[in-house]
């Protein structure tokens, strides 16, 4: 999905941010029936578990130093973004001040102050009170990696996956969702029309990737790096088997049983 070259137009396009429009940490969020089997699948791609609790609901969040995935018991299956803050408030009312419109709001006497936003394709988005302290990751991203470090594959911040590239999400239009992220700060750091149409932004703290296709339909954390097969061989030889291929057999595509999915791509031409 990626080749080297539009890597490169990425990081020449990015800058820093002092702070997201949407808090101080970004996080996937997924929902699971069994906690401690789902932090034993993500440990085994690399993401350590760095904390847990039982309030309000039992959670756990696991990292590899650049991705914040945050996981909470519950049947219901559910796979978004979460951002959390320190003043949600202050957040929301300068959103709302940009025409940004929510799409469901706290309760006057919900402890945790939840904010939903819904994407054009359907996509949840919630603005959340940071209740635990929660830190956003400083690991290096494809947008950050060294140039000199691409074909390094002991440079990559995650050995078993790689270098977190993006989050990918499948829409109808690419024109109405690159307009919803930029309302809510993001900034585009490419736009290509090939193989279709497709942008990469960011807003600091989170890669998105926007793909106007059908080669895929759900949000999927995308790694980039060398030696796929090696390391999806690896993957397999710690237990995990729902792999598939997509364009191309050093492309390979995991689902977790609670049902997030893993882009592990190749990087390169």
């Amino acid at each position: 999905m990626r080749t080297l070259l539009i890597v490169f137009i990425c990081i020449l396009s990015f800058s820093t941010y002092s702070q997201s429009k949407l808090g101080e940490v970004a996080s996937v969020y997924v929902t699971t029936a069994n906690l401690d089997s789902s932090v034993a699948v993500y440990e085994k791609l690399g993401f350590p578990k760095i904390g847990s609790n039982d309030f309000p609901a039992p959670w756990a969040q696991v990292s590899d130093g650049t991705l914040l995935i945050t996981m909470r018991k519950d049947n219901n299956p559910y796979i978004g973004l979460t951002y959390y803050a320190a003043d949600v408030e202050k957040l929301v009312a300068q959103l709302e001040k940009d025409s940004v419109v929510f799409a469901q709001k706290p309760k006057a006497g919900d402890q945790i102050k939840r904010y939903y936003l819904k994407s054009p394709d359907g996509f949840t988005i919630v603005l959340s009170s940071n209740p635990g302290g929660f830190m956003q990751p400083k690991g290096t991203t494809l947008l950050t990696m060294k140039p000199t470090d691409f074909s390094a594959a002991d440079k990559y911040p995650n050995q078993a996956c790689g270098v977190f590239g993006e989050f990918a999400q499948a829409v109808a239009d690419i024109n109405q969702s690159t307009a919803f992220w930029k309302k809510l700060g993001f900034k585009v750091l490419s736009q290509m029309k090939e193989p279709y149409p497709h942008s990469i932004l960011s807003d600091g703290l989170m890669i998105i990737g926007l793909h106007q296709t059908k080669n895929f339909s759900e949000p999927a954390v995308t790694y980039f790096g060398l030696n796929t097969l090696k390391r999806v061989q690896q993957l397999r030889d710690k237990g995990l088997s729902n792999f598939s291929e997509m364009q191309g057999k050093t492309n390979l595509v995991l689902k977790t049983w609670e049902g997030q999915h893993f882009f592990i791509f190749a990087l390169g031409m």
